[in-house]
């Protein structure tokens, strides 16, 4: 048996990338183990999904606290789990950055464009807009400026002619399932 990474996934809404890290974890030789799933809406769909898939979850709702306290809340519960690495997967939530100092090199976020490339909200429908020959989805380290650390994994999904912003985020969902753990075991390799 291997000495597995203990990983915790922060969510906000349905979960399919966590669902899809979930599942990959329960290969033999999976580098990691997901042990919490965590949320910052308390019935997110996803939390659901983490329970059925046997992981214990933990939601409360961010609303009426100040960033760094609900903050402190995650910490707590991360830290209680004996959380060694965290998964953000459509985490909905900008992380003080007194968390991610605490953290440090120790959180990965998957973001739907080609990092650098259009940081934030609305990423297919601006690649479009741009006249891009392709978008995609990129793994990175989270540090405190908004999805701007050290990429770790790319994937990239033509822009087709007459595409929209949903069409073009389905078929780059596609590519997060797949490239989400091979990221994430990549990672949890290097901390062992």
């Amino acid at each position: 048996m291997i000495d597995r990474v203990r990983v915790g996934i922060l969510i906000s809404g349905r979960g399919s990338n966590m669902v899809s890290l979930v599942r990959a974890s329960e290969a033999a030789d999976c580098p990691y183990r997901v042990v919490r799933v965590l949320s910052n809406v308390e019935d997110a769909a996803g939390l659901a999904l983490a329970a059925d898939a046997g992981v214990p979850t933990w939601g409360k709702s961010h609303k009426g606290m100040k960033r760094a306290e609900f903050d402190a809340l995650l910490d707590a519960e991360l830290r209680a789990a004996d959380v060694e690495l965290i998964a953000l997967a459509g985490y909905m939530r900008l992380l003080s950055p007194e968390f991610i100092a605490g953290w440090q090199g120790r959180i990965l976020n998957i973001h739907p464009s080609l990092l650098p490339l259009y940081k934030g909200l609305d990423t297919h429908a601006r690649a479009i807009e741009a006249g891009d020959a392709e978008a995609g989805c990129s793994v990175h380290v989270v540090t405190p400026e908004l999805d701007d650390g050290p990429v770790v994994a790319q994937a990239r999904v033509p822009i087709l002619p007459g595409d929209t912003a949903d069409a073009l985020a389905a078929r780059v969902l596609v590519e997060e399932h797949r490239l989400y753990p091979q990221a994430l075991t990549t990672y949890a390799r290097t901390l062992r």
